[in-house]
């Protein structure tokens, strides 16, 4: 099985912690050089400072914020003018927990921005190399509710859904040009993000965080949670050569969580 990623760049957003930092260190061990992009210098240096690297292998970071996408464009832009991106990990915090129906419109503005538009702008920015190149993979890291809406992520539900959407609009327009789009979507995994709605259930329903978690657990058939290098592993499987034939899919990694076939 041809895994081996050496010669390719991998973009990987988010990836200052959880599945983004996860992904960008598999696909390193897969022998790509990797960007990692998010807000904070100091945490970016850290992770490449991690990340496994053998021969020529070069590894960077990129200070971006994806809700500012002029400025994104721009770094982005830049960073292809000088090494072109074969893979792309588009990859960014949830929304704010909470009923649809109460939402303010602002909450769904915020969202669309950081989710689909930063997405988009990401994609153009990075497509002219993977072209030119006839090869690219692009990842998009989103959730299971775009299955199954999950209770209380209102929000967060209707925006996943319209990026799984264009994903697999993308995935059709750019096939013939050796280029793959999937979406891998996480259950339950040991994240920041799982900690922020474990509280706010806790909140709402007036129980302990402990309680919120057993029930949580009991309702995954493998009756854990998963660890972030679990979905970084399925990131980089579809980013490789072996997964070539694979294009446009939602892949859920969530333990048999869903119900959905």
């Amino acid at each position: 099985m041809d895994l081996s990623l050496a010669g390719k760049h991998a973009l990987v957003c988010g990836a200052s912690a959880g599945i983004g930092r996860a992904a960008a260190h598999e696909l390193a061990l897969l022998g790509a050089d990797v960007t990692v992009l998010a807000r904070r210098a100091d945490a970016l240096q850290k992770v490449v400072e991690a990340l496994p690297r053998s021969g020529a292998q070069q590894h960077d970071w990129v200070v971006a914020d994806v809700t500012d996408v002029e400025d994104l464009r721009t770094r982005i832009q830049a960073l292809t003018g000088d090494k072109p991106v074969h893979i792309l990990v588009n990859n960014t915090g949830g929304p704010p927990g909470g009923p649809a129906h109460s939402a303010e419109t602002a909450a769904f503005l915020d969202a669309f921005n950081k989710h689909l538009i930063a997405n988009q702008v990401l994609v153009q920015a990075v497509l002219p190399g993977m072209q030119a190149a006839r090869w690219g993979r692009i990842v998009n890291v989103i959730s299971t509710s775009v299955k199954e809406p999950i209770a209380g992520l209102g929000v967060s539900n209707t925006v996943r859904g319209a990026v799984a959407s264009w994903a697999k609009t993308l995935s059709r327009e750019l096939a013939a040009q050796g280029i793959t789009v999937n979406n891998v979507l996480p259950g339950y995994t040991e994240t920041a993000r799982i900690e922020q709605i474990v509280h706010d259930r806790a909140q709402a329903q007036g129980k302990s965080e402990e309680a919120i978690l057993a029930a949580m657990r009991a309702t995954v058939p493998a009756g854990r949670f998963a660890k972030p290098e679990e979905t970084g592993g399925v990131i980089a499987f579809l980013c490789s050569p072996a997964a070539a034939y694979i294009n446009g899919v939602s892949l859920a990694v969530d333990g048999g969580r869903m119900n959905s076939i």
